[in-house]
């Protein structure tokens, strides 16, 4: 085997790439690990650098091994039979090798060897003089041209590989000083896991700790073992470049995988958000039908007890609580059987809507068999009522005569209670003619009345004489509460007449002071306003401008007083009225109950503001004379304010037109018209319909503007040839007949189905496999440490064990899991 040392990892240049990760990817990926001719032989057999790198690739391989529930210790003696090699393979491959030898001979083990080799040279990785029936197979893979860690690698994360190549990266991750001081190493977790290193308490003088720190904070929070030794890096010039990096790519892993796992986490979330709440409206249906038909089992025999009763009361007590079961027990009952209905139907729609199967409710609790009952015991409650009123019937009829009298007499006497008392008051004495006349309409409604009852006395007369006749026990009493009830009828009928001739009477006096009164008002009111008119007049504080105006108010209040005879003539024919009615109330002896209804104005008022207008009349004179000689002062003050007004009003126009003139061309040059332009609006928080407000008043934007909404959103459509071709994609679905616009339909339905999230039993197992690590199983552990602990420990009651050749102790089987949450099996 030729072996020889590598040339500096610095003058290693990684070839053009172009296109994605496909096999022209690894193609490049390989050429750029193809190993220098020149190996320094004496550097790979150094016993130092073997011991780092047998100690790095064992570490490396258990990382994947205890995946599948196992790892190494020794890679000669573990590796020898083959059976870990493949199983190796397979766990970083993600493909099944073929099947193994289990035999304890050389011949299978060395079987076992050439079948890892086979699938190693079959990726593309270059084998040199190696043979499964070598001494030191190990020892000679170790010795590789391209190392089984680092080759493993270009095979199966060649996308990582390739960023390590990538010019930009380079002096980072190929160059092994730039590891030495550990600061690589803590940077590496600090971008991704930021919370778990101080990045800015490190100091690059002190490697030793910044090696520890990043080796000790991997593998305890990171889940990747120490591959390689603080003080081997620090204490040695140059460390193993592939060395580092077989340990680097663990934390590929770890973070990608934590991003996926995170992912997957979520999805499974949501699914079994979904089966918990549906299995909780499941238990809450079977608990409410539960109380519903065990409440109507106690409650039919109740209603089937047809034991009649002796008495009405006992009766009267068993109608009662019937009235309370039909208005205080029964309605809840029925809400809940309402509510019973729609909760079955909703749960049913969620279940075929999220793909699960329909609810089954346990025996006898379907929504048929609780209707069943439930008309069960309509049928019972229907007939208990009948048996009620019938047995209600037939003892109201025993005593019906006795109590009908009882209670008409009853009626009779509350109606005739005061009547008498009422009849010979004298409130019509002291009221007025209103109240009489109020008075003889409730009197003639009471004669109403009064006569209505009339045949109420003669139906009670007509039962005490069939009682009587039917010898009845109480006899004696019913006939003296009915002559007592006919002696007081014939002397309200007495009174009742009496009360009407004193009405009628009182009525005819009062109408005549009534009339007398109305005059007075009609008569009294205009008088008392022209003098409150006057008064107003004659106090007013008038202001003039003119002599013209003061010769006018002066002629009318000359004409006022011509008007003051007349008047007076009519205060003295309206203090006449008044004492007509005096007259009439000393002559019929009337008691006045109080004043003029019609009116508020008294003659001693009329006489009061009477005298008041007489004294107004010489203040008016003296001051409309003052005020004849003011106006004829300011009239000569205006003629010589217009004279000088006339000089200086032409002056004043002349400034004001040449300044407004100079102001609106100041304004014109300030002013410039605004234009506004389409934008896309994104707002955080806000529905993405919002994209779409900055359309122009056609509601459609152009390709330019719609691309600039998709950019807001959030879409990768740059400028170079990719985001070119994703937009072209996506304006062929939202403009299919190229018309260069975008509609606000098109806008909506595209969104629409960007947005759409459903779940399918396929992606819910493709999520478990990313938290089980690619394996066809997941662990109890592996659970609780990605879900959320009621998630976790939902799926783990419902889980079952996992029966696959690969099985470990506690494996459970999600697989299984996923498809029963969609009613594709059991759980």
């Amino acid at each position: 085997m030729r072996v020889g040392r590598g040339r500096a990892s610095g003058s290693a240049r990684p070839r053009g790439r172009s296109g994605g990760e496909g096999a022209g990817a690894a193609a490049q990926t390989n050429d750029y690990m193809q190993p220098e001719e020149d190996w320094d032989r004496d550097l790979l057999l150094d016993p130092a650098w073997e011991k780092q790198q047998r100690k790095t690739f064992t570490a490396w391989c258990n990382s994947h091994l205890r995946k599948a529930g196992t790892q190494i210790e020794n890679i000669e003696e573990d590796f020898r039979d083959g059976l870990k090699l493949m199983l190796l393979l397979e766990v970083i491959s993600g493909e099944r090798l073929a099947k193994p030898e289990r035999g304890k001979m050389r011949v299978h083990k060395i079987s076992n060897v050439n079948k890892a080799l086979d699938f190693i040279a079959s990726k593309g990785v270059k084998l040199v003089s190696i043979g499964a029936e070598g001494k030191e197979t190990m020892v000679e893979i170790l010795r590789l041209e391209t190392k089984p860690s680092w080759c493993l690698l270009s095979c199966f994360c060649p996308s990582l590989c390739l960023s390590l190549a990538e010019p930009a990266h380079f002096a980072l991750f190929c160059l092994s000083h730039s590891w030495k001081d550990g600061l690589g190493f803590c940077a590496l977790i600090h971008r991704h896991r930021p919370e778990l290193i101080d990045y800015g308490k490190l100091r690059k003088d002190d490697p030793l700790t910044n090696l520890n720190t990043a080796f000790d904070v991997a593998e305890k929070y990171l889940d990747i073992p120490k591959m390689l030794d603080a003080e081997d890096i620090v204490g040695t010039a140059r460390p193993d470049e592939k060395a580092i990096m077989t340990y680097v790519s663990s934390f590929y892993h770890a973070f990608s995988g934590a991003q996926k796992a995170e992912t997957a986490a979520n999805r499974i979330c949501k699914v079994l958000a979904v089966n918990q709440e549906n299995e909780q409206l499941m238990e809450d249906y079977e608990k409410l039908a539960s109380d519903l038909l065990e409440w109507i089992r106690r409650t039919i025999p109740w209603l089937e007890n047809r034991a009649p009763e002796n008495t009405m009361q006992a009766m009267q007590q068993k109608l009662e609580d019937f009235r309370d079961y039909r208005r205080l027990h029964k309605p809840p009952k029925v809400q809940e059987k309402c509510q019973l209905e729609i909760n079955f139907n909703t749960l049913q729609t969620k279940l075929r809507l999220s793909n699960r199967p329909a609810f089954m409710p346990s025996e006898g609790k379907m929504v048929s068999d609780i209707n069943n009952a439930w008309g069960g015991l309509e049928q019972a409650e229907k007939g208990y009522e009948e048996w009620l009123l019938n047995e209600i019937r037939r003892l109201e009829r025993l005593d019906h005569l006795a109590e009908k009298f009882r209670q008409k007499a009853s009626i009779h006497e509350s109606w005739t209670d005061g009547k008498e008392a009422m009849l010979q008051q004298k409130d019509y004495e002291t009221a007025t003619l209103s109240e009489i006349k109020a008075l003889l309409k409730k009197h003639e409604a009471f004669e109403s009345d009064l006569a209505a009852h009339q045949d109420r006395v003669e139906q009670i007369a007509a039962i005490a004489q069939e009682l009587n006749e039917l010898d009845y026990y109480d006899s004696p009493s019913v006939n003296a509460r009915c002559q007592k009830i006919c002696d007081q009828w014939d002397n309200l009928g007495a009174l009742t007449q009496k009360r009407r001739e004193a009405l009628e009477r009182t009525e005819k006096l009062l109408e005549t002071i009534d009339q007398l009164y109305l005059e007075y008002a009609k008569r009294a009111a205009p008088f008392n306003n022209w003098m409150e008119g006057a008064m107003e007049d004659l106090q007013d504080t008038f202001i003039v401008h003119t002599i013209e105006e003061i010769q006018g108010l002066t002629t009318a209040h000359e004409q006022f007083k011509a008007t003051l005879p007349d008047a007076d003539k009519e205060r003295q024919a309206i203090l006449g009225i008044h004492n007509e009615v005096s007259k009439i109330v000393q002559t019929y002896h009337v008691n006045m109950a109080g004043t003029n209804p019609y009116t508020t104005i008294t003659p001693q008022e009329i006489n009061g503001k009477w005298e008041h207008v007489r004294q107004l009349v010489p203040r008016r004179d003296q001051a409309l004379m003052e005020e004849h000689a003011r106006q004829q002062q300011n009239e000569r003050l205006r003629k010589q304010f217009g004279a000088q007004a006339n000089v200086i009003g032409p002056w004043i126009q002349t400034k004001m037109e040449f300044h407004l003139t100079c102001r609106s061309h100041e304004y014109s040059n300030n002013t410039a018209p605004l234009s506004f332009s389409c934008f896309s609006l994104s707002v955080p928080g806000m529905p993405w319909q919002l994209s779409f407000l900055g359309c122009d008043h056609s509601g459609t934007l152009g390709p330019e503007e719609f691309k600039a909404c998709l950019i807001s959103l959030g879409y990768d459509i740059g400028n170079d040839a990719q985001g070119e071709a994703e937009f072209a994609r996506i304006m062929s679905i939202v403009d299919p007949n190229r018309m260069g616009v975008v509609t606000f339909q098109a806008f909506i339905d595209f969104m629409s189905r960007e947005t759409a999230d459903t779940d399918t039993a396929d992606q819910v197992m493709a999520s478990f496999k990313i938290l089980a690590g690619d394996k066809n199983y997941i662990t109890v552990d592996e659970l609780r440490r990605e879900l959320p602990p009621d998630q976790a420990e939902y799926c783990i009651a419902r889980m079952a064990p996992y029966n696959g050749r690969d099985a470990v102790p506690g494996a459970l089987d999600y697989m299984s899991f996923s498809t029963a949450l969609y009613g594709e099996s059991d759980l």
